[in-house]
């Protein structure tokens, strides 16, 4: 069975991307525009193995996700992606309990690298 992978993101160019590349690495990927619909699938779906979410998102923010999820599913692991390269907001994923940290723009190759670190490591 494939392993099952929630993209959180609002930019349809970065959620093509992703796509394209989980996809093609064999992943079956649900994408998710925006933080609402992001909670409403994982209200629904019990078995999603990761998640990539931006921090800055429609509706519900990334930071808002993530207490969630490690409230509700505490050992769903999640990577996130940003374009803040700031320390406080590194610091403060990593405080809460995000399992990796990728800056945008990011390489293809490096995201498919840890994606495969982070599912393989639960």
């Amino acid at each position: 069975m494939k392993k099952r992978i929630l993209i959180i993101e609002d930019n349809p160019m970065v959620v093509k991307s992703l796509e394209f590349k989980l996809t093609k690495d064999g992943y079956e990927v649900i994408v998710a525009e925006d933080g609402r619909k992001a909670l409403e699938i994982l209200k629904q779906e019990e078995t999603i193995q990761l998640v990539i979410t931006d921090l800055m998102l429609p509706y519900v923010t990334g930071i808002e996700l993530i207490e969630y999820i490690r409230k509700n599913t505490p050992t769903l692991p999640i990577i996130v992606l940003s374009t803040s390269n700031q320390e406080e907001i590194i610091t403060d994923a990593f405080m809460m309990g995000v399992n990796d940290f990728i800056t945008k723009p990011f390489s293809p190759n490096e995201l498919s690298l840890r994606v495969k670190r982070t599912i393989e490591s639960y």
